[in-house]
Protein backbone atom coordinates (compact mmCIF):
# COMPACT_ATOMS: atom_id res chain seq x y z
CA UNK A 1 0.00 0.00 0.00
CA UNK A 2 1.29 3.36 -0.88
CA UNK A 3 -0.86 5.68 0.88
CA UNK A 4 -3.67 6.35 3.50
CA UNK A 5 -6.98 4.24 2.71
CA UNK A 6 -10.32 5.54 2.78
CA UNK A 7 -11.42 5.53 6.89
CA UNK A 8 -13.75 7.66 8.98
CA UNK A 9 -17.26 8.52 7.29
CA UNK A 10 -16.96 8.32 3.01
CA UNK A 11 -19.14 10.28 0.92
CA UNK A 12 -20.47 8.45 -2.48
CA UNK A 13 -22.31 10.64 -4.85
CA UNK A 14 -25.11 10.13 -6.60
CA UNK A 15 -26.66 13.69 -8.23
CA UNK A 16 -30.20 12.11 -9.26
CA UNK A 17 -30.65 12.01 -5.48
CA UNK A 18 -28.99 15.13 -3.84
CA UNK A 19 -30.79 17.89 -2.43
CA UNK A 20 -28.94 20.44 -4.43
CA UNK A 21 -25.95 20.76 -7.08
CA UNK A 22 -24.12 17.69 -6.28
CA UNK A 23 -20.60 20.24 -6.03
CA UNK A 24 -22.22 22.06 -3.36
CA UNK A 25 -24.01 18.84 -1.68
CA UNK A 26 -20.03 17.84 -1.65
CA UNK A 27 -18.82 21.26 -0.27
CA UNK A 28 -21.11 20.80 2.69
CA UNK A 29 -20.44 17.44 3.87
CA UNK A 30 -16.46 18.53 3.50
CA UNK A 31 -17.35 21.48 5.66
CA UNK A 32 -18.50 19.08 8.22
CA UNK A 33 -15.29 16.74 7.84
CA UNK A 34 -15.55 14.05 5.17
CA UNK A 35 -12.31 14.18 3.79
CA UNK A 36 -13.27 11.18 1.52
CA UNK A 37 -15.52 11.07 -1.98
CA UNK A 38 -15.88 8.26 -4.28
CA UNK A 39 -17.57 9.70 -7.38
CA UNK A 40 -19.84 7.28 -9.15
CA UNK A 41 -22.20 9.26 -11.15
CA UNK A 42 -21.06 6.18 -14.42
CA UNK A 43 -24.00 7.36 -16.61
CA UNK A 44 -22.59 10.87 -17.86
CA UNK A 45 -20.32 10.81 -20.33
CA UNK A 46 -17.09 10.56 -19.88
CA UNK A 47 -15.78 14.35 -20.84
CA UNK A 48 -18.27 15.50 -18.45
CA UNK A 49 -17.22 12.97 -15.56
CA UNK A 50 -14.21 14.20 -15.78
CA UNK A 51 -15.17 17.78 -15.50
CA UNK A 52 -16.95 16.90 -12.53
CA UNK A 53 -13.84 14.52 -11.37
CA UNK A 54 -11.85 18.09 -11.35
CA UNK A 55 -14.46 20.15 -9.35
CA UNK A 56 -14.40 17.76 -6.62
CA UNK A 57 -10.98 17.28 -5.96
CA UNK A 58 -10.47 21.09 -6.11
CA UNK A 59 -13.23 20.91 -3.10
CA UNK A 60 -10.71 18.35 -1.00
CA UNK A 61 -8.08 19.74 -1.97
CA UNK A 62 -8.60 22.96 0.19
CA UNK A 63 -8.53 20.71 3.72
CA UNK A 64 -6.46 17.99 2.44
CA UNK A 65 -8.97 15.34 1.08
CA UNK A 66 -9.03 12.62 -1.61
CA UNK A 67 -10.98 11.53 -4.50
CA UNK A 68 -11.98 8.14 -5.72
CA UNK A 69 -13.54 7.48 -8.93
CA UNK A 70 -16.21 4.67 -9.18
CA UNK A 71 -14.64 2.59 -12.34
CA UNK A 72 -11.24 1.45 -13.62
CA UNK A 73 -10.48 5.46 -15.12
CA UNK A 74 -9.14 7.59 -12.43
CA UNK A 75 -10.22 10.29 -14.81
CA UNK A 76 -6.90 12.24 -13.92
CA UNK A 77 -6.55 10.92 -10.47
CA UNK A 78 -4.61 7.61 -9.20
CA UNK A 79 -7.45 6.20 -6.99
CA UNK A 80 -10.54 3.86 -8.36
CA UNK A 81 -13.07 1.70 -6.67
CA UNK A 82 -14.09 -1.43 -8.44
CA UNK A 83 -17.53 -3.25 -8.76
CA UNK A 84 -17.07 -7.04 -7.27
CA UNK A 85 -17.43 -8.38 -11.03
CA UNK A 86 -14.27 -7.19 -11.88
CA UNK A 87 -11.80 -6.49 -13.75
CA UNK A 88 -9.38 -8.71 -12.24
CA UNK A 89 -6.78 -8.30 -11.17
CA UNK A 90 -7.33 -4.46 -10.46
CA UNK A 91 -4.99 -1.71 -12.37
CA UNK A 92 -1.62 -1.03 -10.75
CA UNK A 93 -3.36 2.29 -9.31
CA UNK A 94 -1.83 4.13 -6.12
CA UNK A 95 -5.45 3.29 -4.64
CA UNK A 96 -7.36 0.20 -5.22
CA UNK A 97 -11.02 -0.10 -3.71
CA UNK A 98 -13.19 -2.98 -4.69
CA UNK A 99 -17.23 -3.44 -3.41
CA UNK A 100 -17.92 -6.67 -1.37
CA UNK A 101 -20.52 -8.47 -0.33
CA UNK A 102 -19.23 -12.40 0.46
CA UNK A 103 -16.50 -13.93 2.00
CA UNK A 104 -16.14 -15.75 -1.64
CA UNK A 105 -16.29 -12.04 -3.06
CA UNK A 106 -12.85 -10.84 -0.26
CA UNK A 107 -10.97 -14.30 -1.08
CA UNK A 108 -10.90 -12.70 -4.32
CA UNK A 109 -8.80 -9.63 -3.51
CA UNK A 110 -5.31 -9.56 -4.37
CA UNK A 111 -3.39 -5.88 -4.37
CA UNK A 112 -6.73 -4.16 -3.27
CA UNK A 113 -5.89 -1.73 -0.57
CA UNK A 114 -9.78 -1.63 1.01
CA UNK A 115 -12.95 -3.16 0.54
CA UNK A 116 -16.64 -1.74 1.02
CA UNK A 117 -18.84 -4.41 2.59
CA UNK A 118 -22.60 -4.10 1.98
CA UNK A 119 -25.57 -3.70 2.17
CA UNK A 120 -24.94 -3.82 6.34
CA UNK A 121 -29.01 -2.25 6.34
CA UNK A 122 -31.63 -1.95 4.02
CA UNK A 123 -30.97 0.72 1.98
CA UNK A 124 -33.37 3.32 -0.12
CA UNK A 125 -30.75 3.72 -2.80
CA UNK A 126 -30.81 -0.28 -4.40
CA UNK A 127 -34.25 -1.52 -2.04
CA UNK A 128 -34.60 -5.35 -2.03
CA UNK A 129 -30.35 -5.18 -2.33
CA UNK A 130 -29.47 -7.95 0.51
CA UNK A 131 -30.40 -9.30 3.07
CA UNK A 132 -28.74 -7.16 4.89
CA UNK A 133 -26.16 -8.10 7.27
CA UNK A 134 -26.50 -6.34 10.20
CA UNK A 135 -23.84 -5.44 12.67
CA UNK A 136 -22.80 -9.29 13.15
CA UNK A 137 -22.55 -10.42 9.54
CA UNK A 138 -20.49 -7.32 9.08
CA UNK A 139 -18.01 -7.91 11.53
CA UNK A 140 -17.42 -12.07 10.62
CA UNK A 141 -16.96 -10.96 7.13
CA UNK A 142 -14.48 -8.37 8.36
CA UNK A 143 -12.75 -10.81 10.45
CA UNK A 144 -12.04 -12.51 7.21
CA UNK A 145 -10.85 -9.81 5.11
CA UNK A 146 -7.56 -8.96 4.21
CA UNK A 147 -7.87 -5.54 4.11
CA UNK A 148 -9.19 -2.40 5.79
CA UNK A 149 -13.35 -2.38 4.76
CA UNK A 150 -16.04 0.60 4.86
CA UNK A 151 -19.29 -0.38 6.16
CA UNK A 152 -21.98 0.43 3.30
CA UNK A 153 -25.75 0.04 2.99
CA UNK A 154 -28.39 2.04 5.28
CA UNK A 155 -25.78 3.87 7.21
CA UNK A 156 -27.95 7.20 8.69
CA UNK A 157 -28.11 7.96 12.59
CA UNK A 158 -24.74 7.79 14.28
CA UNK A 159 -25.63 4.60 16.51
CA UNK A 160 -25.26 2.81 13.46
CA UNK A 161 -22.04 4.81 12.92
CA UNK A 162 -21.05 3.43 16.75
CA UNK A 163 -22.12 -0.46 15.34
CA UNK A 164 -20.12 -0.52 12.27
CA UNK A 165 -17.12 1.11 14.35
CA UNK A 166 -17.66 -1.71 17.20
CA UNK A 167 -17.58 -4.58 14.50
CA UNK A 168 -14.36 -3.58 13.48
CA UNK A 169 -14.75 -1.12 10.09
CA UNK A 170 -12.01 1.64 9.68
CA UNK A 171 -15.59 3.60 8.28
CA UNK A 172 -18.81 3.74 7.05
CA UNK A 173 -19.55 4.51 3.17
CA UNK A 174 -22.26 7.12 3.24
CA UNK A 175 -24.79 7.90 0.34
CA UNK A 176 -28.54 8.95 0.87
CA UNK A 177 -27.93 10.24 4.86
CA UNK A 178 -25.64 12.99 2.83
CA UNK A 179 -27.15 13.32 -0.65
CA UNK A 180 -30.82 13.51 0.72
CA UNK A 181 -29.69 15.92 3.34
CA UNK A 182 -31.02 19.71 3.73
CA UNK A 183 -27.94 20.31 5.79
CA UNK A 184 -25.39 18.14 4.41
CA UNK A 185 -22.83 20.07 6.59
CA UNK A 186 -25.02 19.24 10.19
CA UNK A 187 -25.31 15.53 9.11
CA UNK A 188 -21.90 14.95 8.22
CA UNK A 189 -20.85 17.03 11.03
CA UNK A 190 -22.97 14.79 13.28
CA UNK A 191 -21.32 11.08 11.64
CA UNK A 192 -18.18 12.40 11.52
CA UNK A 193 -18.07 13.16 15.36
CA UNK A 194 -19.79 9.77 16.02
CA UNK A 195 -17.26 8.12 14.51
CA UNK A 196 -14.13 9.61 16.12
CA UNK A 197 -15.98 9.26 19.81
CA UNK A 198 -16.62 5.73 18.82
CA UNK A 199 -12.55 4.98 17.49
CA UNK A 200 -11.27 7.17 21.04
CA UNK A 201 -10.57 5.19 23.58
CA UNK A 202 -12.95 6.32 27.16
CA UNK A 203 -11.25 6.34 30.59
CA UNK A 204 -13.36 5.65 33.81
CA UNK A 205 -10.53 7.13 35.58
CA UNK A 206 -6.93 7.59 35.92
CA UNK A 207 -4.93 4.30 35.33
CA UNK A 208 -8.34 2.64 33.93
CA UNK A 209 -8.46 0.27 30.59
CA UNK A 210 -9.67 1.85 27.62
CA UNK A 211 -13.28 0.53 26.28
CA UNK A 212 -13.42 -1.54 23.26
CA UNK A 213 -12.16 -0.29 19.99
CA UNK A 214 -12.26 -2.19 16.50
CA UNK A 215 -10.05 -4.71 15.92
CA UNK A 216 -9.37 -4.33 12.33
CA UNK A 217 -10.62 -0.56 11.44
CA UNK A 218 -8.01 2.37 11.70
CA UNK A 219 -7.99 4.84 14.41
CA UNK A 220 -7.45 8.19 11.68
CA UNK A 221 -6.01 11.59 13.01
CA UNK A 222 -8.86 13.87 13.16
CA UNK A 223 -7.56 16.29 10.11
CA UNK A 224 -6.40 19.52 10.19
CA UNK A 225 -8.24 22.43 8.88
CA UNK A 226 -7.03 23.61 5.25
CA UNK A 227 -7.81 26.49 3.41
CA UNK A 228 -11.41 28.47 2.33
CA UNK A 229 -13.19 26.38 0.30
CA UNK A 230 -13.28 29.09 -2.04
CA UNK A 231 -15.26 28.38 -5.27
CA UNK A 232 -13.66 27.62 -7.83
CA UNK A 233 -16.55 26.74 -10.58
CA UNK A 234 -18.28 29.87 -9.44
CA UNK A 235 -20.24 28.54 -6.76
CA UNK A 236 -19.71 29.91 -3.15
CA UNK A 237 -19.00 27.14 -1.13
CA UNK A 238 -19.44 26.90 2.38
CA UNK A 239 -16.14 27.23 5.00
CA UNK A 240 -14.87 24.08 6.96
CA UNK A 241 -15.89 23.81 10.75
CA UNK A 242 -13.24 24.71 13.57
CA UNK A 243 -13.28 21.20 15.43
CA UNK A 244 -15.05 21.04 18.78
CA UNK A 245 -13.99 19.18 21.70
CA UNK A 246 -15.97 16.24 21.34
CA UNK A 247 -14.01 16.25 17.65
CA UNK A 248 -10.39 15.85 18.92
Amino acid sequence: MTGPVPSAVVLLTDRLVAGGPLDLVVAGAVAGGVRWVVLREKDLPSAERAALAADLRAILADVGGSLVVAGPDPLGGDAVHLPAAGPYPPPPRQLVGRSCHSVVELSRLTSEHYATVSPVWPTRTKPGYGPPLGPDGLRKLIEVSPVPVLALGGVETPDQVTACVQAGAAGVAVLGALMRSPDPTETATTLTRAFHEAVTPRFSKPGAGSSRSPRRGLRPTVPTQGSSLTARSGHGRPQPQTATKEER
